[in-house]
């Protein structure tokens, strides 16, 4: 490594450097890392921690990440320094753990989605996000080895689907209670002793760490002390938050323990701050909430009353003297069971399956349609005078974005609905400039066309709205619906099974990206992979 190390500290290009060498080389012991955590190797695992944070490969990646990669790369932190020149990039890696004095964070304020709250963050200067993206390539391996396995929020590998998929198997087989909870202002008051103790990671990263989390802010020019939290806007912020949640779902498995032969009693999956438990009991569901609050006092946490219920996912319950209707909202989704015939009851599994009298919906929720409805308005209402093929470059971006999100569950309703809704602005839009509503203006925006919309499938339109130049409106419907496979509880990208990974993702930095693209496209069976050692580089 110290040889590579040598060579490359000579290039003086930023566009020079061999990307995919470097990136290979800090994965590589990133995977190192990975496996002496999930060991038991502690010391093992810090000297490799401090082995990457020392190497160039690992600071050139952290400054490309932070200055090329990452979204959110061109925010200026309270110096006002929004990007570097290749140079200045090549400099700042070579400069980079020199353990130089954190700098206050930038205090800005985003809207919260479909609300008029506002949510507070913390904006880094340069070299502090790119500091703290050297210690996350770091850290994160170790972690990845001691995470839950129903955590899904902000790990790689995992998405939201994941979350929405594990809820889904968990409920399928039955009707359930669940605690539907949400923690109040989570990023902004985890206690920084706890979160320092629970780290248990090396002296020096454990003061650089320290530092970030008591820099302060600047907020309209006025500093801040920070005494709790760690701040949204942070690169390793959302690292950090996992690492202070981590063991809510082993407090519910240590309570509830699965026995041979039964059901599981209690299960939690958790998304960064929001989290459901699921029961077949409420008594169950009761106490696992009292058993939350207290875990969370640890960590300086609370729930949020007004965003934690207890509901039925099958039928209307009365909880506190209050009636509650069946199912609940997690990650912009609504997930519901509704009671059928046999004819389309699901089933239970097993050698005595029979039939469970219902059907678990999973579908857009009615907040995150009504939000969407608004962006599209949003974007038609400001594009009142542009060109036809201006509104259409603004708007399908959007619609793609959306559909795709919500392509795995039972969304074609909701898409049909919402092309329908579409239909009808764009033609008032068509209206506004032509002045009347006669076929010969309409035809001038809406036309007559055949659209491929992918795996070889076309769809022939009667009216759909299409610039002169040939671009045209891509409709929610053309998404096609493909159910998520849920990804292995215990699985990693660090965990070094590279077939598992190319075949999940599409990509792998230890394979070529012809054969990565070739096992997800066939969904190759992973035994069969493993056996193809001529495919690795």
């Amino acid at each position: 490594m110290n040889t590579v190390k040598t060579s490359l500290k000579t290039t003086e290009t930023w566009n020079a450097i061999p990307w995919t060498k470097v990136q290979r080389k800090v994965f590589k012991l990133q995977k190192r890392i990975f496996q002496a955590a999930k060991s038991g190797q502690d010391a093992k695992a810090r000297r490799l921690q401090k082995l990457l944070t020392s190497s160039y490969y690992a600071r050139l990646l952290a400054v490309r990440k932070v200055t090329q990669d990452n979204q959110g790369k061109k925010t200026a932190g309270i110096d006002g320094v929004k990007s570097l020149k290749p140079k200045q990039r090549l400099e700042l890696a070579k400069d980079l753990g020199k353990h130089s004095k954190a700098k206050a964070l930038r205090r800005v304020w985003i809207p919260k989605p479909g609300r008029d709250e506002k949510r507070p963050l913390g904006i880094p200067i340069i070299r502090d996000r790119a500091e703290q993206a050297l210690v996350k390539q770091a850290l994160e391996p170790e972690w990845e080895a001691r995470f839950e396995g129903t955590s899904y929020g902000f790990r790689p590998g995992r998405s939201a689907h994941d979350a929405i998929g594990r809820i889904y198997a968990s409920i399928n087989q039955g009707s359930y209670y669940v605690l539907d909870a949400d923690i109040t202002k989570c990023f902004d008051k985890i206690n920084h002793e706890y979160l320092l103790s629970k780290l248990d990671c090396c002296l020096q990263h454990r003061r650089q760490i320290k530092q970030w989390l008591k820099a302060g802010v600047v907020d309209n020019g006025i500093f801040e002390d920070t005494e709790s939290g760690t701040p949204q806007g942070g690169v390793i912020s959302p690292l950090l938050a996992n690492i202070a949640l981590d063991g809510m779902a082993r407090l519910i498995e240590e309570l509830y323990p699965k026995r041979k032969g039964q059901k599981v009693k209690a299960t939690l999956i958790r998304y960064a701050d929001d989290f459901v438990v699921i029961s077949p009991e409420i008594e169950i569901i009761n106490q696992c909430k009292i058993a939350l609050e207290n875990w969370l006092k640890f960590v300086g946490l609370e729930l949020k009353p007004e965003k934690t219920k207890i509901c039925h996912t099958l039928r209307e319950i009365e909880v506190n003297g209050e009636k509650v209707t069946p199912g609940f909202d997690f990650l912009g989704f609504t997930i519901r069971q509704y009671p059928v015939g046999k004819y389309k009851s699901g089933k239970t599994g097993g050698a005595n399956s029979r039939l469970i009298g219902h059907k678990t919906h999973i579908k857009p929720s009615a907040k995150a349609i009504k939000a969407h409805s608004e962006a599209l308005k949003g974007v038609i209402k400001n594009h009142k005078t542009a060109p036809q093929a201006a509104l259409i470059s603004r708007l399908n971006p959007i619609i793609r974005g959306w559909s795709n999100y919500y392509s795995g569950v039972v969304s074609m309703e909701t898409f049909n609905q919402m092309d329908h809704n579409i239909w009808q602005q764009l033609r008032a839009w068509t209206v506004s400039r032509c002045g009347q509503a006669n076929l010969e203006k309409l035809r001038k925006y809406f036309h007559k066309v055949t659209v491929k919309i992918g795996n070889g499938k076309e769809r022939n339109e009667k009216w759909l709205f299409q610039a002169k130049d040939g671009l045209s409106l891509w409709k929610h419907s053309y998404t096609q619906i493909t159910r998520h496979t849920l990804v292995k509880p215990e699985a990693s990208p660090y965990d070094g099974n590279w077939s598992y990974w190319a075949t999940r993702r599409g990509t792998s930095l230890e394979v070529p990206m012809r054969v990565a693209k070739l096992l997800k496209s066939t969904q190759a069976d992973v035994h069969v992979a493993d056996n193809i050692s001529q495919w690795k580089t």
